[in-house]
């Protein structure tokens, strides 16, 4: 009886990617198999589903895949959360820290309508900078956030944690140890 996969099977690592000493998870395997990507997909939405959402927001930049997809399955709108600089016309920006230095990421300010209920999506929670930083661009425009959803988890980077105290719903499909 062949083996039933999971997600995690669809994950290619790379070793020393950007560089030496780092192994880099590759969801572009996931997402170029029909089948892998597709289950990505419905098990991101499982846990949200009967909830009531507004719009989906994915973090640049493989979760403008993940939230497209997303977004087209719920039948909602997508809005994208980018790096500074990539966005046309009025936005507002946060700030964020990185491991050595700092950057910053956008949304248009009229993206996210008060009161409306949000899905954060992105391909991989490390740090959690990223993801906290979109969250509060998105509280600053009065959204409230449903929930934020990942492929992967590297749980010894602390970004659950991170997010979790500020008070967010995590689901992830996976995880990897000691990254």
């Amino acid at each position: 009886m062949p083996k039933i996969r999971t997600v995690k099977d669809y994950i290619r690592t790379i070793v020393d990617f950007p560089k030496e000493g780092i192994m880099f998870r590759d969801v572009t395997t996931l997402f170029a198999d029909p089948r892998g990507f597709r289950m990505a997909i419905d098990q991101m939405l499982h846990p949200y589903a009967g909830e009531q959402i507004d719009k989906v927001v994915g973090l640049e930049a493989r979760g403008f895949i993940l939230g497209g997809a997303i977004a087209h399955q719920l039948s909602l709108g997508f809005v994208p959360i980018r790096k500074k600089g990539k966005l046309p016309g009025a936005v507002i920006s946060e700030e964020y820290a990185l491991e050595y230095g700092e950057a910053v990421v956008e949304i248009h300010d009229d993206a996210i309508q008060p009161g409306e209920r949000v899905l954060v999506v992105d391909d991989l929670l490390a740090t959690g900078g990223t993801a906290a930083a979109g969250i509060k661009l998105i509280e600053r425009l009065g959204g409230e956030i449903v929930g934020c959803a990942f492929v992967i988890d590297l749980p010894d980077l602390g970004g659950r944690k991170r997010l979790e105290d500020m008070g967010m719903d995590v689901h992830t499909l996976c995880e990897f140890d000691g990254d």
